[in-house]
Order: structure tokens, then C-alpha cells, then sequence
């Protein structure tokens, strides 16, 4: 999430600045427990920290968006929330993590944009029922979907390449999906150097925005 403006919320500095902002630290904040006992102060953090200053679409994405185009790429697979690759122009994305753009009422299923969270006075509540709007993202905590699951494990596990960027092997999103991957050649794009890098068939220390642009994939 880096690469794509979007630093993380749980560790470092950013953390301590969202507990001295909001009384709670990130891991109490972006839970269900927390949407449900106190959607006041859910939905306070969640505009100012989730949907204010939403990250531009990436080069990176950019570049996907044409080796999918050029039939190089068939799926991606990530933890993004705010459909960056998509709006760079990749069609075929599994989000593991939900969106911030896709949103609905819990308790009679009509759907909201972000918007419509994002410009609410207060916790934003559904017109039809008036209850309190569920974000489209997974919370911490929260189990992915397993039709979902079913969807990544599928694409990784026929895929004779596979490309793994801003992330290790053992990434705690990803690493559980990497042992089903039995195809010809991984690929790893990040920018600081792991431990199991060698069992890699090729490594770029870099950023993945810096690497992509020169496999040559220009404008259509």
C-alpha cells in the first residue's frame, strides 16, 4: 500500500498519531466491535483516515493494465481497497480485502457508494431502514470470503508465472496462497532484500513502479 500513497495504519509512527488522534489505537478502531459498539467514532476515523486523500491510480498499475491488455498478464491478486489497479485499467482483480467503493446496508442489502459515506453528517445510515451503513472493506479480524479464497487459489495455482510485488513469501496476506503456485518461474519485485528471496527464480531490489516500466509494455 505504500507504493500506492497509502502507508500502513498499524505500525510506526502512523499508528501513534491515530491513538493520540482518536483515544484507540488502529487494531481497536478498524474492527467490527468497534463499527458496531461505537459507529460514531468508527465512522470519524474511517472518513478521516480511509476515504480523505484517496491514493491515485500507480504506474504500476498502469503497466499491468497493458501486459493484461497484451495477454501477458491474467489476474491479479491483491490487498489493495481502493481499486487503484482498476481504475489504472485492470479488469480481471481479486480484491482479498474488500473495497472502499462497494458498501450496503447489513440489515436490507441496498448498496452505497463511497460517497455517500464519505459526505455523511455523522454515522452515515441507510435511507431504507436506517441502519448504520457496513463499509465494503474486511475489518480486522474479519474472515475473507471464502469464495474469494477460492478464486486466488485457482489463479495461482494455474498460472505458469507468477509475480510477486511489494510483498515476500511470507507476507501474512499472501504467504498462505504462495504454496499453491506450481507453475515455471516466480518473480519477486520488492524493494528490501528477505530471507527467502533465494528460493525465488528471479529478484528485483526495487520498486515494483521503477521495474515494471521497462518490460517494454508502452501506450496502446
Amino acid at each position: 500500500m505504500e507504493e500506492g500513497g497509502f502507508g500502513a495504519i498499524k505500525g510506526g509512527d502512523r499508528a501513534y498519531e491515530i491513538e493520540q488522534k482518536y483515544g484507540y489505537s488502529p487494531d481497536e478502531l478498524f474492527t467490527s466491535g468497534f463499527y458496531t459498539a461505537r459507529p460514531m467514532q468508527f465512522f470519524e476515523f474511517y472518513r478521516e483516515e480511509m476515504l480523505k486523500n484517496i491514493p491515485e491510480a500507480t504506474e504500476s498499475g498502469t503497466v499491468m493494465a497493458q501486459m493484461e491488455r497484451a495477454g501477458k498478464l491474467q489476474c491479479t491478486i491483491s490487498s489493495n481497497i481502493f481499486e487503484q489497479g482498476k481504475r489504472a485499467g485492470c479488469q480481471n482483480i481479486i480484491y482479498l480485502h474488500g473495497s472502499i467503493y462497494h458498501n450496503y446496508c447489513p440489515k436490507c442489502g441496498r448498496e452505497y457508494p463511497m460517497e455517500y459515506l464519505r459526505d455523511a453528517k455523522g454515522i452515515p445510515a441507510c435511507e431504507s431502514c436506517g441502519f448504520p451503513i457496513r463499509p465494503g472493506v474486511y475489518l480486522y479480524g474479519e474472515m475473507v470470503d471464502s469464495g474469494l479464497l477460492s478464486r486466488a487459489v485457482d489463479e495461482i495455482s494455474k498460472a505458469d508465472v507468477l509475480l510477486l510485488l511489494g510483498t515476500n513469501l511470507t507476507s501474512e496476506v499472501f504467504g498462505n496462497y504462495i504454496k499453491y503456485f506450481g507453475g515455471k518461474y516466480l518473480i519477486i519485485i520488492h524493494k528490501h532484500s528477505h530471507y527467502l528471496d533465494d528460493t525465488a527464480d528471479m529478484v528485483f531490489l526495487d520498486h515494483p513502479r521503477n521495474i515494471l516500466p521497462l518490460l517494454g509494455y508502452g501506450e496502446d
